[in-house]
């Protein structure tokens, strides 16, 4: 495979997935519980990309169908311009959930919170969260950090639910 076509095949992937860095503050989304039934996707608009790519936007605003080859290539579109948003990871869990697969869903959704945290932060929480890296304390504080700067209750509530685990079996750091 030559360059070009290599290139080619990269792109046409990363529009598809429609990115993994997260680059801005989400917007709380709407859970599917909370969106009317008739507006909800299901497997019927599974891949996404192919079957409403006129309903999925970058965190800059442009719509997936919208975005071409060439204004990758040319440079009017730019990293930012294909991350995938909050809404969009929302759509794929209200997929999952109507093939019954409500884990993954919940994976989705915290996905969308987690889009607002830096990577730098992100992989710090990560690490982090290994055992005997972190005292109560600190947990607790990520916690609290998660919730409040970064809206993303759901991700909170994992950590102090792992503060509380790890104390029970002994895996906090030694203060």
């Amino acid at each position: 495979m030559d360059q070009e076509a290599l290139m080619k095949d990269v792109v046409a992937q990363v529009l598809a997935a429609m990115g993994k860095d997260g680059v801005s503050a989400p917007k709380p989304v709407a859970t599917a519980h909370e969106v009317p039934v008739s507006e909800r996707v299901t497997k019927a608009d599974y891949p996404l990309g192919e079957h409403i790519a006129d309903r999925l936007k970058s965190p800059t605003g442009v719509r997936l169908s919208d975005m071409k080859y060439e204004d990758v290539i040319s440079g009017k579109l730019n990293y930012k311009d294909l991350a995938i948003t909050p809404e969009t990871l929302e759509l794929q869990a209200e997929v999952a959930e109507s093939v019954r697969r409500d884990a993954f869903a919940g994976n989705m959704r915290r996905a969308g919170e987690l889009i607002a945290v830096p990577d730098d932060r992100l992989l710090e929480m990560y690490n982090a969260l290994r055992p005997y890296r972190s005292t109560k304390q600190e947990l607790l504080d990520m916690a609290d950090e998660l919730e409040k700067q970064y809206n993303a209750p759901v991700c909170a509530k994992l950590v102090r639910d792992a503060a509380a685990i790890y104390e029970k079996r002994d895996r906090l750091k030694k203060a």
